[in-house]
């Protein structure tokens, strides 16, 4: 069905909301939680058929992510830094959910609070945990 005004959008679109922290963390929440499933599955399924096929595959599946020093290499780290935050992120916008779900934070100052919130945790903790893995 054609709307009577054609200048005015039939349902509000980007354009029409003005971009906050609660639409990114909304996003970053979907993203998170897709990205840990995609790539922690390919990772598992890819080091469980190492484990099975062999010492040499998996070999080749540590080196991929490790210098000879048994250290991890650029690939290594952008990985698992990038699992950790995103693990950290989406469990911080879940407990930004969470307590929405109770029926407070709907404010859009404490929203917006809470949305900044997450990404400061996400991010202390994501960094927090790696001087605690680099110290061990």
């Amino acid at each position: 069905m054609a709307s009577r005004n054609p200048a005015r959008p039939l349902s509000p679109h980007l354009q029409v909301y003005k971009w906050g922290p609660h639409m990114l963390v909304s996003i970053l929440h979907r993203a998170t939680g897709s990205g840990m499933a995609t790539v922690g599955s390919l990772l598992l399924v890819w080091w469980l058929i190492a484990i099975a096929t062999g010492e040499q595959a998996y070999a080749t599946f540590v080196d991929v992510f490790t210098t000879d020093a048994g250290r991890l290499n650029i690939l290594g780290y952008v990985i698992g830094i990038g699992l950790t935050w995103s693990l950290f992120q989406h469990m911080a916008t879940g407990i930004r959910h969470l307590v929405m779900d109770t029926g407070a934070g709907f404010e859009l100052r404490r929203n917006r609070l809470g949305a900044r919130a997450t990404i400061v945790a996400s991010t202390l903790l994501t960094v927090a945990f790696w001087l605690y893995m680099g110290i061990k």
